[in-house]
């Protein structure tokens, strides 16, 4: 399974406006190419734009079922749970609703009893990764949201064998 978390660097929250939100990063979770539902990190705190798997474990913090991002550079913990505000959290992802936290912890429970669950997060604005690493089942996964590449982006109309950098 496929999980893609695409930061909207343009949204009025993300740019520090928003009802007095502020500093959050706005984003759109999909999964496996289906927008799922929308996303917030606090700015300053977010996790890079790398790949990562996800499993669902126990929360000691918040005693119920949540999925965890694995392999953080630098940090642990990290989980998606529910927020509305970008103080609700110190580096998580938030969801917007308890409904929806609970719809992504059963989908990703299920799926990871028989696949790894990967999570791409892009960033329109961050730097290029200081490494190099796309996705292990990208063989596999045909997205037409993005291809993993090299370096640069894919882009549209490109075939596997016809990559070019951007």
């Amino acid at each position: 399974m496929i999980l893609r978390l695409i930061r909207d660097t343009a949204s009025p929250l993300s740019k520090g406006g928003g009802g007095g939100l502020g500093r959050g990063l706005v984003g759109r979770l999909f999964i496996d190419g289906t927008l799922f539902c929308t996303t917030l990190e606090r700015r300053g705190v977010e996790i890079l734009a790398l790949w990562y798997t996800v499993s669902v474990t126990m929360s000691p913090r918040f005693k119920r079922l949540l999925p965890i991002v694995n392999s953080v550079p630098g940090r642990s913990g990290i989980r998606f749970h529910v927020g509305t505000q970008p103080k609700h959290s110190s580096g998580c992802i938030l969801v917007p609703d308890r409904e929806t936290e609970t719809c992504l912890t059963q989908t990703l429970l299920q799926a990871q009893q028989h696949e790894t669950i990967y999570l791409e997060i892009i960033d329109p604005k961050a730097p290029a990764p200081l490494y190099d690493s796309p996705c292990p089942a990208h063989e596999r996964v045909q997205d037409p949201l993005r291809l993993p590449l090299q370096r640069g982006r894919v882009q549209s109309g490109e075939q596997d064998g016809d990559k070019r950098i951007a």
